[in-house]
């Protein structure tokens, strides 16, 4: 038996997982409109995470056959998740976390400072080796980029390398059901993907001018294979994708150095990562008899065996999972618990003390400014793992004792 249920819709049929866990009506009409286009692939998912977008929803699964949608795959290209297990143990750690909270801080630019620009504290000033030596590798393929789109080339590029952003970009040390100790991180590609992300976006508006009437929302507007702008596209956004998981590996790797040189912790070490992930991407895969392009807008890939991560909030648990590889949701998974309101609403609605009670025996910011971010902005983590249970299994259950946010 099925556990998504299926949406009426005059286009495709779509897939929810959304079974005990609200989904806005504005959220599901974005879906409606999704599936009427006519590019796409046998159905759209939707994952028990799925809230309103720009375009297309959050949490939603798109193939489409021979053409892609700039908005879908959005701005923030190549976002994902990162997590790895050390040798440390929860006794480990000492009673006062403000000094490791303090050494990460330290270690990773974060935030956003002067609109972007010089001075920007999620910048680097100085760009350290490794985020050099990273942005040699990527350099020539972005040179060819803005050769053909100059207007790209402005704001922070290299710069960007190793750093966190803001939003709901975050840097947490956890504790598994084991007592282990675990480093995990949340960004994506930064400033170059979002000026890549609102540049394609744009062209495919333009693109379509005849053609944009004729769409359910202009934000849904596509590039086809063939098209001026297609293969450009396809270039820069696996570029994009490439320097986001470039920079959650400096992140995780500047943030081990720091707390091994600290005198917060014992010597340790840290093992294999449990998984490096998009979950804002696009890329060709197989399903249902055809090649097609699969955008996983705010999920994450569940094939089969495959470990992703599937984070709660700054209060709440989050899950390594191993995928079940579950056809009908185009072997994928929820990308977290999903906004239940928008980041306006949340500010208005809860206080500082809300935060502060919400967020106890969490190591964070617990300041006017992050509210917005508060664990009751997002939806009940277990109703949705329990939603999709028959996309992945639980391997490793983590709750954070250190959050820092931009």
């Amino acid at each position: 038996m099925a556990t998504y249920e299926q949406l009426d819709t005059h286009g495709v049929p779509i897939k929810a997982w959304i079974r005990g866990v609200p989904a806005e009506t504005e959220a599901l009409q974005q879906l409606r409109n999704v599936a009427c286009l006519p590019i796409i692939h046998s159905h759209v998912a939707a994952m028990p995470d799925v809230h309103f977008g720009i375009g297309a929803t959050v949490g939603s699964v798109i193939p489409t056959r021979g053409a892609i949608i700039p908005a879908a795959v959005g701005v923030d290209i190549g976002c994902g998740m990162m997590a790895v297990r050390t040798s440390l143990s929860a006794s480990d750690l000492p009673d006062d976390l403000k000094g490791i909270r303090s050494t990460i801080e330290r270690s990773v630019p974060h935030g956003r400072t002067n609109h972007g620009g010089k001075g920007d504290r999620g910048a680097w000033r100085d760009l350290p080796s490794r985020p050099e030596a990273a942005w040699k590798k990527l350099r020539a393929d972005y040179e060819a980029i803005i050769g053909k789109y100059p207007r790209l080339d402005r704001g922070s590029t290299a710069e960007h390398l190793g750093t966190l952003g803001g939003g709901n970009h975050f840097i947490e040390v956890c504790i598994d059901e084991a007592q282990g100790v675990w480093i995990m991180l949340h960004s994506g590609s930064r400033g170059v993907g979002n000026r890549i992300g609102q540049h394609f976006i744009e062209l495919a508006q333009k693109d379509m001018k005849k053609h944009i009437y004729n769409l359910p929302d202009r934000d849904l507007a596509y590039f086809t294979e063939g098209a001026e702008h297609f293969d450009d596209y396809v270039f820069a956004v696996d570029w994009a994708q490439r320097f986001a998981r470039a920079n959650r590996e400096l992140m995780m790797a500047a943030i081990f150095e720091s707390l091994a040189r600290g005198k917060e912790l014992p010597k340790f070490t840290f093992g294999e990562v449990a998984v490096n992930c998009h979950h804002n991407y696009v890329q060709r895969e197989d399903h249902f008899g055809a090649s097609v392009f699969v955008t996983r807008k705010g999920a994450v890939r569940a094939g089969l065996g495959e470990l992703g991560i599937i984070p709660g909030s700054m209060g709440a648990r989050s899950y390594i999972v191993r995928g079940k590889g579950n056809p009908d949701s185009f072997h994928s998974c929820s990308h977290g618990a999903g906004r239940a309101m928008s980041r306006g609403a949340a500010s208005r609605k809860f206080t500082i003390e809300d935060h502060i009670a919400a967020t106890a025996g969490v190591e964070c910011r617990k300041d006017k400014d992050v509210i917005d971010e508060t664990p009751m902005a997002y939806k009940d983590i277990d109703a949705v793992m329990q939603a999709q249970a028959d996309l992945v299994e639980v391997v490793h259950t983590l709750k954070q004792v250190v959050c820092v946010k931009g």
